[in-house]
């Protein structure tokens, strides 16, 4: 969880204004999903949620310690949930991201997603700026 709030506070504290998790909302997605970590000597260094829903994987709150990012932990991440979402049998998986974080976009569209669409922002989340969630997606091997 802090992992998760810290990962976030440094790239949406513009944006968001407030913590992005809490432990209701973690037991939460515990309860549909599951989360992949990382680690670096025995230290927390990331996170991703996944959910597998029949053919399709969604991926959410992809997270690396912010003393460790730009040091392929997220790409790592992402390759590992790409792999087990397919073998267990998802054919796509999608995620969302915020418009207002190009950064986001451009990192998901190198590893092969495309946007597929839009939605409005949670509207439990209170924000600095108006924004809104861009939807991708990606077809698995």
């Amino acid at each position: 969880m802090d992992l998760i709030n810290a990962a976030f506070r440094k790239a949406e504290g513009y944006i968001i204004d407030r913590d992005r998790v809490d432990i209701e909302v973690v037991q939460s997605l515990l309860a549909k999903g599951q989360f992949l970590v990382a680690e670096e000597e025995s230290v927390l260094a990331g996170c991703v949620y996944l959910e597998l829903r029949v053919e399709r994987a969604y991926l959410g709150l992809l997270s690396v310690d912010p003393a460790r990012q730009k040091a392929g932990i997220g790409s790592m991440l992402m390759s590992e949930a790409e792999l087990r979402c397919a073998q267990g049998g998802c054919r796509f998986m999608d995620l969302k991201t915020i418009d207002l974080r190009e950064d986001n976009r451009a990192f998901y569209k190198r590893r092969g997603y495309v946007e597929t669409g839009t939605e409005p922002f949670a509207s439990e989340l209170t924000t600095k700026l108006s924004c809104h969630f861009v939807n991708m997606s990606k077809s698995l091997p």
